[in-house]
């Protein structure tokens, strides 16, 4: 160790102090590390990077240490999801800012690092369609669903054919006078909270092709903006569409100087963000709506949200805590309900998470208390699923059953995938507690199988699902299982998601690797969870002897 340490000073000099105990790197003024900005840096800043897009180390192999070379595949997974969300936000920018041609040259690096993101090809025609290529467009629309057929054997989502149809606000007719081009946006939003998607998109549609052609960028930011709210929250498969709506909208009001537009947009594509986990874009777009927000509770509440889960998500509890806590305080100086109860649903997520069963359960029933005061029918599922998970834990089965059943019944009615797999990931559980092992594993592989049916989905609950289906198919000696914690190492480290990380990586160590244990241990080091404490002593007395 001394000598390492001796060889590393000289190595780093100049550009680092190394410190002891704990050992650390500490980065001398001035110097840059290319993938500190690639996490926490803009996307232009990002974009300038000497080698974007390639593998971190690339082209090294240590075949000699095992356990770096896993660590060092968990980050490349990790710094390729980062490039990817540089890149996706890029493009988004530059089609708001009018350069279609550089957007869709970013969009087709994005499509080049991962081919089978239908979000990906979903931009790329976008764009392509918006710099004047339509038979780029269609082109790329038939070597997407070719692509898909031939490797997936699926066909791709509707996102990425209406991505070559429509331009973002759609057709509508000309309707050049404010009060007329509000009251369209007013009705639409009206339709949409109603539960009428499709009649309310139609109307936020029309009112941005009349604020475009009647030149009232005003006007047409805020259409826009109501529009990628309602895609975002209201519709299905539409966050791409979404997204361009959102860019463009922000890049309006801000021109205009409409800073509490602009917050809003910026808040609505930190969600976006969040739900595709590209956590540090997601922080980056709710430090631009705090700065805007000017002490707004509702946005700001929000922001704590969506930063408090996302640190709570990457296995940061002690970020997490703290900002999920100001959610729910801010949440209730505000009359909105929604707020109210994403901020006391994540909170209960942050206590069961740690272990703290009793505190989750009391959060939990606070949350359903007031879906079912404010009448949130369609989010009910997600709360109730958690609370029913409690009820497995304490081995009351039967009620855990029917809290399950129901959040997926609800979950089918109102079309939520999220909502689907969350509860289908519960009653694979509840199958295990019957003894049913050929059951469970039937429904915890249709759990990540259901979030991926549409491509906008929160991507933690996927990865959740996954975990659930390594964990049962380890302890029921399922052929498959390697598969399993494959796709769940990959899943969880291109998005940062160490706590994930470090169980696949456990269940790869109970599998006999040895190289992952010392991954794990590296993990645990960094995952502020109390709870994970004691998984390394129990995945080593676990492991097979060698």
């Amino acid at each position: 160790m001394r000598w390492t340490l001796s060889d590393l000073r000289r190595l780093v000099a100049g550009s680092f102090v190394v410190q002891p105990e704990p050992l650390r790197l500490v980065p001398a003024p001035g110097t840059v590390v290319d993938v500190d900005v690639l996490h926490r840096g803009s996307w232009r800043e990002a974009l300038d990077l000497p080698g974007l897009g390639h593998d971190l180390l690339d082209g090294l192999t240590f075949s000699t240490s095992a356990g770096f070379e896993l660590w060092l595949e968990g980050e490349r997974r990790r710094v390729a999801g980062a490039t990817g969300a540089v890149l996706h936000q890029a493009a988004l920018a530059l089609l708001a800012y009018g350069d279609a041609g550089a957007a869709a040259r970013h969009a087709s690096q994005l499509v080049e690092l991962d081919r089978f993101d239908e979000n990906a090809h979903a931009l790329l025609v976008r764009c392509l369609r918006a710099a004047g290529g339509l038979d780029a467009a269609s082109r790329q629309i038939e070597a997407c669903e070719a692509l898909f057929r031939r490797e997936l054997g699926i066909e791709p989502s509707a996102a990425v054919r209406s991505a070559g149809l429509t331009a973002v606000g759609g057709s509508g007719g000309v309707v050049t006078e404010r009060a007329a081009v509000l009251a369209q946006i007013e009705t639409g939003e009206a339709i949409v909270a109603a539960g009428s998607v499709e009649a309310g998109l139609g109307r936020l549609r029309a009112a941005c092709s009349s604020a475009r052609a009647g030149g009232r960028p005003e006007l047409l930011a805020r259409s826009l903006i109501a529009l990628g709210g309602a895609l975002v929250h209201g519709a299905r498969g539409t966050d791409e569409e979404g997204a361009a709506a959102l860019h463009e909208g922000v890049a309006l009001a801000e021109r205009s100087g409409d800073s509490k537009l602009a917050a809003t947009g910026w808040r609505e594509i930190a969600w976006v963000q969040f739900l595709r986990s590209e956590y540090a874009r997601a922080e980056e777009s709710v430090s631009r709506t705090a700065a805007l927000a000017d002490d707004d509770d509702e946005e700001l509440g929000w922001g704590d949200v969506i930063v408090g889960t996302g640190r709570m998500d990457m296995g940061e509890y002690a970020a997490a805590g703290p900002r999920l806590l100001s959610a729910v305080e801010r949440s209730g100086r505000t009359s909105s309900a929604q707020l109210q109860a994403f901020a006391v649903s994540m909170l209960g997520r942050f206590h069961l998470a740690r272990d703290d069963v009793e505190t989750a359960c009391r959060v939990f029933d606070e949350a359903l208390a007031i879906v079912d005061a404010r009448g949130l029918t369609a989010f009910r599922p997600w709360p109730e699923a958690f609370r029913a998970e409690i009820d497995l834990r304490r081995g009351d089965v039967s009620r855990a059953r029917e809290g399950f059943e129901h959040a997926f019944a609800v979950g089918r009615e109102v079309g939520d995938p999220c909502w689907e797999g969350i509860a289908m990931r519960g009653l694979g559980l509840v199958a295990v507690a019957e003894g049913d092992a050929t059951r469970a594993l039937e429904r915890l592989l249709e759990a990540p199988r259901l979030c991926r049916r549409l491509p906008d989905t929160y991507l933690w609950i996927e990865a959740y699902a996954l975990d659930a289906l390594c964990q049962v198919g380890l302890e029921h000696g399922a052929e498959s299982v390697p598969l399993w914690i494959d796709e769940l190492a990959a899943v969880s480290a291109r998005r940062g998601m160490r706590e994930l990380l470090l169980r696949a990586s456990l269940y790869r160590a109970r599998l006999g690797d040895g190289g992952a244990f010392s991954v794990a241990r590296s993990l645990a080091s960094q995952v502020d969870n109390p709870a994970v404490t004691g998984l390394l002593d129990v995945s080593l007395a676990a492991a097979p002897v060698p």
